[in-house]
């Protein structure tokens, strides 16, 4: 139906559901016969754990059970997998710390699992955690990168000598060097990306069941990929056959990667409901996320930029430090060593690079993956260089990057990192986004500013973007004789409008009523696949929608041809039926799949593409600053993206707005701040953790361009959901420095807060 095709601005059909009450989150389950789980977590970063009683927790009303680490290794409990196919700075494979369920020998963080109380009520469990006691002798711990790094530092795990516990180089450093020493120009940056806590409005969740006559454990979570999040929980903490478990997710209130991993809760709870026989059910304090949900960025970066004469590029250096936390599990160290650096030289001509990312292990909470997962340092870095090679050439921002960007020639482009770019115009883009935002318009809005007594900045990023992380995905879709189109997908809604953009796909190419199709997701039992993460949703699964939807049309049209007597190319397909043509011989396809075995028509569909998607944008934002308060405030931000075919043009701009946003609370608000001495969490609630609010981001103006769709998947489309967060965070601070520049200031650190910028202020007018 055309009305609900490819590239309409509908509303999103899961809307309805959530807004009025009806959605079902982790917490709104309940399981018969079920009982509630409380941690008990270290109140140290480090100390030996000499011995944990919980008799007298065992002794309060309503507890059914108190566990230790003890307990979990008894019945040979798993940790959560290191990452593979990394090596240490040694060059052996990466080694690091368990991460158990629950603490066996050492706490390694404040805020981690060392015992367990399971109660009648979550009341009941929470009192009684408090009377658990431990026994903990604390150990030398190391905090900050700094600390870790440094000469003589307490060593965290004998197998990560120097506290490396993953490290990689990329590139070619002799003709880098090469590079260096013919430059007209030379440009260094150093700075940090500061932590950051994925605030989900819904906090990680999970219930365990077990069925005792079948052997089979479920897990009720909230998470990203229930069809992986099954693998990692049965293979490595379980030790069950993948078969014997199955990972059930409802609705998802927010994922931004954190939801991407196992999380040691996750496995108490499959656990003690195998152990228990009955329903354990968990849900984290809005606390404990703060302190133990995995946290994302924390990465210290230098680099120097060669240039010739004119400001074209001729080599890169990068240096890319990054705190993983307490343990090497999930995606954090892959983020550091391999997953940004894909991005390191944005969508500029760079000949020569030579990077080393070195991953390091603290006495933090994990760091994994959070929205943008690497390739926001990483355009950062480059983006910030630009605008310093600009500064110190006497450039224009905008000037110095027409001049080094690939041109569409030179598609497909091979990077210094070995990526191949399939597609993009960004010399088009980089001219369409000057002219939306009224670049040179700039002066009189700065005259005006200036006028008000406030300082006005401005800046440019152009970058691009990876997706894809695995390269295939698996749909089942089942043409079904009472109407209905069930499409299975391991593919997870948490609030990015997939759903209907999944609908809209299929509901063009099987020319269907809209409300026939039903997308079946959140069970592994029903779905094989990857999961939602790294933007891949669209650029992947909605591919394996379209050649599904076409091989359920083909398929059909076999039946057809049999069932009217005809020959399948005489076949005409409109509106859900087979005419034959020039007749009124028609079928409808739903009574076609009710003459099949079974009342159904089926197909499965392995979607593979070629390589990973590279979209791409320029975005150009104006601030004010107040430089009596240092308070920023945006005045004007243009977006123009290339996200290939735009399947909702509301869902895409949707997505750019949300990812700005996290981009601003990255670039001058948030900061997950430890004590260096003690590691203890300072900024562990919403009174001490800043997040953006409505009334601090302006309405932006938002663009796409179609121009150049994806050429290696059937769909033509790149991926957004990470892309306004990968250059908001460059364009803000570049907006502001800019501001400040006149004063002498060419630097700041993340956030920008109102304190810190009008310090900068100051400390520029006295150094003056």
């Amino acid at each position: 139906m055309a009305k609900y095709g490819i590239g309409q601005a509908i509303l999103r059909r899961e809307d309805q559901r959530l807004l009025t009450g009806a959605g079902q989150y982790v917490d709104d389950l309940s399981l018969p016969g079920e009982v509630f789980v409380a941690f008990v977590r270290s109140p140290h970063a480090r100390a030996r754990i000499a011995g944990v009683d919980t008799s007298a927790a065992q002794d309060m009303p309503g507890v059914v059970a108190a566990f230790t680490g003890a307990d979990l290794l008894a019945d040979d409990v798993g940790p959560i997998p290191t990452a593979a196919g990394l090596k240490n700075a040694a060059g052996k494979p990466t080694s690091a710390p368990p991460n158990r369920g629950l603490a066996a020998d050492e706490a390694r963080y404040v805020g981690q699992p060392v015992a367990a109380v399971v109660a009648a009520t979550r009341r009941q469990a929470e009192d009684a955690a408090e009377q658990v006691m431990v026994d903990y002798e604390e150990l030398p711990a190391v905090v900050t990168l700094e600390q870790a790094t440094a000469s003589g530092a307490p060593q965290l795990w004998p197998d990560a000598p120097g506290n490396v516990a993953a490290q990689a180089t990329w590139g070619d450093a002799q003709a880098t060097a090469a590079a260096f020493a013919r430059a007209a120009h030379v440009v260094r940056v150093a700075f940090h990306n500061q932590r950051l806590v994925p605030v989900s409005m819904e906090p990680r969740g999970s219930i365990g069941d077990f069925d005792a006559a079948s052997g089979r454990a479920t897990l009720w979570t909230s998470c990203q990929n229930p069809a992986g999040l099954r693998d990692v929980l049965a293979g490595s903490a379980l030790k069950m056959p993948p078969e014997k478990v199955r990972v059930r997710v409802g609705d998802v209130g927010g994922g931004f990667g954190m939801k991407t991993q196992l999380h040691p809760e996750d496995i108490v709870v499959a656990w003690a409901a195998r152990k228990l026989g009955r329903p354990v059910h968990w849900r984290a304090s809005r606390s404990e996320e703060f302190l133990a949900g995995n946290h994302g960025r924390d990465q210290s970066d230098r680099a120097a930029l060669a240039l010739d004469a004119e400001g074209r590029i001729l080599g890169l250096e990068v240096e890319i430090t990054g705190n993983v936390g307490a343990h090497a599990t999930g995606p954090g160290s892959v983020i550091v060593v391999a997953v940004g650096p894909k991005v390191i030289t944005g969508v500029y001509h760079v000949p020569a690079l030579s990077l080393k990312g070195t991953a390091v292990l603290t006495n933090t909470n994990v760091v994994g993956a959070y929205r943008g997962a690497g390739r926001p340092e990483a355009i950062y870095l480059i983006e910030r260089l630009m605008d310093e090679a600009a500064a110190k050439l006497g450039m224009d921002p905008a000037e110095i990057r027409r001049r080094n960007l690939i041109q569409p020639g030179q598609m497909p482009y091979r990077t210094p990192m070995g990526e191949k770019f399939d597609s993009g115009n960004f010399p088009h883009m980089h001219q369409r986004i000057l002219e939306l935002s009224d670049w040179n318009g700039y002066g009189a809005r700065k005259a005006a500013t200036a006028a008000k007594g406030r300082l006005r900045g401005r800046a440019i990023s152009t970058f691009l973007e990876w997706t894809g992380v695995v390269l295939e995905e698996t749909v089942r879709l089942t043409v079904e004789s009472d109407g209905r189109i069930l499409v299975y997908t391991a593919m997870q809604a948490m609030g990015q409008g997939i759903e209907t953009s999944y609908i809209q796909i299929l509901s063009e190419t099987l020319d269907v009523d809209p409300e026939r199709i039903h997308i079946v997701q959140g069970d592994s039992d029903v779905a094989k696949g990857i999961g939602s993460m790294g933007s891949r949703s669209l650029y992947i699964g909605g591919s394996a929608m379209l050649t599904a939807s076409r091989q359920a049309v083909e398929a059909a049209r076999k039946l057809a041809s049999d069932a009217l007597e005809a020959s399948a190319d005489d076949l005409e397909y409109r509106d859900g039926r087979f005419t034959v043509a020039g007749t009124d011989v028609a079928i409808d396809l739903f009574e076609l799949a009710g003459r099949q075995p079974g009342g159904r028509i089926a197909i499965e569909t392995l979607q593979k593409v070629d390589g990973p998607s590279w979209p791409n944008s320029c975005h150009v934002c104006e601030v004010e600053v107040d430089p009596d308060t240092g308070m920023v405030r945006i005045d004007r931000y243009t977006t123009l993206d290339d996200v290939g075919r735009v399947i909702n043009p509301m869902i895409v701009a949707g997505q750019v707005h949300g990812g700005i946003a996290q981009a601003f609370g990255q670039a001058l608000l948030e900061e997950a701040c430890y004590d260096p001495e003690t590691g203890q969490l300072l900024t562990g609630s919403l009174m001490d953790y800043a997040l953006p609010r409505a009334d601090d981001l302006p309405d932006f103006d938002t663009h796409t361009d179609e121009s150049t769709p994806c050429r290696i998947n059937p769909l033509g489309a790149k991926g957004v959901g990470e892309l306004g967060t990968v250059g908001g965070t460059p364009t803000l601070v570049n907006a502001v420095i800019d501001a400040l520049r006149p004063l002498g200031v060419d630097h700041l650190e993340m956030p920008a807060t109102p304190q810190r910028v009008w310090q900068a202020i100051r400390g520029a007018k006295r150094a003056a």
